[in-house]
């Protein structure tokens, strides 16, 4: 009878376990397809006002970066604002069309050059391996810096004393774990400069779920089904939700009320599970005497900004942090709110409340 079910075993084929938004799938033998098609369906909208290209920074994983600059820029030198895509650490891509779109826009309204590097996905390689990766695309540019025969496709406009690091969702976990890593000033990346980083719905974790994630509407766009799914084939094999990557507060994680940190300008959407996990992220660091901000945009989705950015939450972002790339001269009398946790109207209103968080960024 053994011999038979052992037979019978080896002959059965592998049968699905899990799928992510059709384009991920995950089977009984540990094999995975992953599809060639994004799972945002919509059209590039490039109008040759942004150039871009593709670079390898990592042969190793044989990983790439998307570049974007201004085809006509609006100074000689322009700051650099990563942006890191989400996907639950499992799906996405810098070649997806909504991210593509996203860092057009980010270049023009910004006058920015974009950097969106790609990492690892799980659960081929699980963490640590995209927070490594989003560490080896800031390294990449370090180099950039000090090469003795640099691309001057990026060189000849980038200011390497003024960079941002934004991450959306996955992203955004990326981007806060390069904060603590880095620390403020970035000494590590010298000469280049981090001034800031923007959490946009971050993909934070933890065993004891919140409120939002436990009262959230089942049919959200990230509901907690699909975040249990992400982070069980995303988290370290034997470990838990409370790793320190995943959790910031864990009881085994770093304590961040000892780490200097550079700016951190945290942004959530009302509707979003992950809301209450982005607050407590910002009310914590907040009491600990950071220099944070906290936004949040009422009755928004996770991804917001991505999913439609002709929005009105989105544009008003855009607009709002285009104050990046503006002397410190003309922030410097915009009196500074101790803490935002807000619910916007207009894109004025948004715009007038990001003017007081970015002057942290000059």
């Amino acid at each position: 009878m053994s011999d038979m079910a052992a037979s019978a075993s080896i002959t059965t084929p592998p049968h699905e376990v899990d799928e992510c938004r059709g384009v991920l799938r995950v089977y009984s033998d540990g094999s995975t397809w992953r599809s060639s098609k994004p799972s945002f369906n919509v059209p590039v909208n490039g109008d040759g006002s942004i150039l871009w290209k593709d670079i390898v920074f990592d042969p190793v994983h044989d990983l790439q970066l998307r570049l974007y600059k201004p085809a006509s820029p609006s100074s000689p030198k322009l700051p650099v604002f990563y942006y890191i895509h989400g996907g639950g650490f499992c799906i996405g891509s810098r070649a997806w069309p909504n991210c593509q779109n996203y860092c057009f826009r980010l270049a023009s309204n910004l006058q920015a050059v974009v950097i969106s590097p790609d990492y690892r996905l799980a659960p081929e390689n699980r963490l640590p391996a995209a927070i490594e990766d989003g560490f080896m695309a800031m390294k990449w540019l370090q180099a950039q810096a000090l090469a003795n025969n640099p691309d001057p496709w990026l060189t000849d406009v980038a200011d390497f004393s003024k960079v941002f690091i934004s991450g959306d969702s996955a992203g955004g976990n990326i981007a806060h774990n390069l904060a603590v890593q880095l620390g403020a000033g970035s000494l590590d990346l010298a000469p280049v400069l981090v001034r800031g980083y923007v959490l946009l719905a971050p993909f934070f974790g933890g065993t004891v779920l919140t409120r939002s994630e436990a009262e959230g509407p089942k049919d959200a766009f990230l509901n907690l089904e699909l975040i249990d799914r992400f982070w069980r084939l995303s988290v370290p094999i034997g470990e838990t939700t409370d790793h320190p990557l995943i959790n910031p507060f864990g009881p085994v994680s770093r304590r961040l009320e000892q780490v200097n940190l550079d700016p951190i300008l945290v942004v959530v959407g009302g509707s979003d599970l992950l809301k209450d996990r982005g607050k407590e992220y910002a009310e914590r660091l907040k009491n600990w005497g950071k220099k944070i901000e906290y936004v949040e945009f009422e009755g928004q989705q996770h991804g917001f900004f991505t999913i439609d950015p002709n929005s009105e939450p989105a544009k008003a972002l855009m607009l709002a942090s285009n104050l990046i790339n503006k002397p410190r001269s003309t922030k410097r009398d915009i009196s500074m709110k101790h803490s935002i946790s807000y619910i916007p109207k207009t894109p004025n209103d948004h715009k007038k409340e990001f003017e007081a968080v970015l002057v942290h960024f000059s």
